[in-house]
C-alpha cells in the first residue's frame, strides 16, 4: 500500500505501532495494525493492535479520514452471502472469537467516534509474503521445501482469497472516493482446499495428505456488490495466480529456506 501510494507521487509516512502520535496531523490514515496467524497466543497484543492504539489515534490525532482495516473473518456461521449490513455472531465463551470481538470493537469505535472514518473488511489477502505463517504461504513453502503437504482440514473446506494488488487498488479508491462507511473487499468467490492443493500438485509435484477425520471449515461467500456499485473492481482468482506465486516463492528461496 505504501509503495503504491509513493508511486502515485503521494507523501507517505509509516510510523511504527509503538510511535507516539498524539497531536499529529496525518491527512488520510490507513490503520493497518493487526495480528494474523499468532493472535491466539497473543491476546493482549491483539486487543492492543485492533482497539487500544486505534482509540488513541481517534481521540488525540488530527486527520482528514481514517480507513480501518478489519476482516471478513467476522462472518462466521451459515449466512450466505455475507453482506456488510448483516448481524455479526460472537460468543465470549468461544476463545476463537477473541479476534472477531476485537475487530468488531475496532470497527464500532471508528464508525461511532464522531470522527471521519470508514471500515474495510478484508478477505484472506495473498501475495509474495515470504515470512508469513498464514495458510496459503505455509502450503506453498511446504510444497517447495518438503515436497509434501499435510492438511488438518478437509478438502471441501473453503474461503475467499483476494490478491494484494487488488486490495491496494480498492483501498486507495475507498479512501479518496468512497461514499459508504463499511465495505467488503474480497474476491467474491470461495476456493476449496482441494482446488488449491490440485494446483500446488500440478506446479510442484508435491504429495498431498489429509489428516484422518479432518473437519470441514467453510466460510460463507463474501458479497462485494456494494464496492462494485461504486468502483470498477474485478479481482483475479487465487487459482489463476497460483503458478506465478509458486514461481515467485521458488525464485526467492533465500528469503525463507
Amino acid at each position: 500500500l505504501a509503495s503504491a501510494l509513493r508511486r502515485e507521487g503521494r507523501d507517505v509516512a509509516t510510523p511504527a505501532r509503538s510511535a507516539d502520535l498524539r497531536g499529529e496531523a496525518m491527512g488520510t490514515v490507513f490503520y493497518c495494525i493487526g495480528l494474523t496467524a499468532d493472535w491466539r497466543t497473543r491476546c493482549f497484543d491483539t486487543v492492543e493492535a485492533h482497539v487500544t492504539k486505534l482509540l488513541g489515534v481517534l481521540r488525540d490525532c488530527t486527520f482528514d479520514r481514517l480507513v480501518y482495516l478489519s476482516s471478513t473473518r467476522l462472518y462466521r456461521g451459515p449466512r450466505s452471502p455475507a453482506r456488510e449490513d448483516g448481524d455479526i455472531e460472537i460468543n465470549a465463551l468461544d476463545g476463537d472469537c477473541l479476534y472477531n470481538i476485537s475487530k468488531a470493537m475496532g470497527e464500532s469505535l471508528a464508525l461511532h467516534s464522531g470522527r471521519p472514518a470508514v471500515a474495510v473488511r478484508l478477505s484472506n489477502v495473498f501475495g509474495d509474503d515470504f515470512g508469513s505463517r498464514n495458510f496459503l504461504p505455509s502450503l506453498i513453502l511446504d510444497a517447495l521445501r518438503d515436497r509434501k503437504v499435510v492438511l488438518r482440514t478437509a478438502p471441501d473446506s473453503c474461503k475467499d482469497y483476494v490478491a494484494i494488488d487488488d486490495v491496494v487498488q480498492a483501498l486507495v479508491r475507498i479512501a479518496t472516493e468512497g461514499r459508504e462507511r463499511l465495505y467488503n473487499v474480497a474476491c467474491g468467490r470461495n476456493t476449496t482446499h482441494a482446488e488449491i492443493l490440485d494446483g500446488l500438485r500440478a506446479c510442484t509435484g508435491c504429495a498431498v495428505e489429509y489428516e484422518p477425520g479432518a473437519p470441514t471449515v467453510a466460510f460463507p461467500p463474501i458479497d462485494t456488490s456494494l464496492l462494485q456499485s461504486e468502483f470498477p473492481f474485478d479481482p483475479t482468482s487465487v487459482l489463476d495466480r497460483l503458478s506465478g506465486l509458486v514461481r515467485t516463492f521458488a525464485d526467492h528461496a533465500d528469503r525463507w529456506s
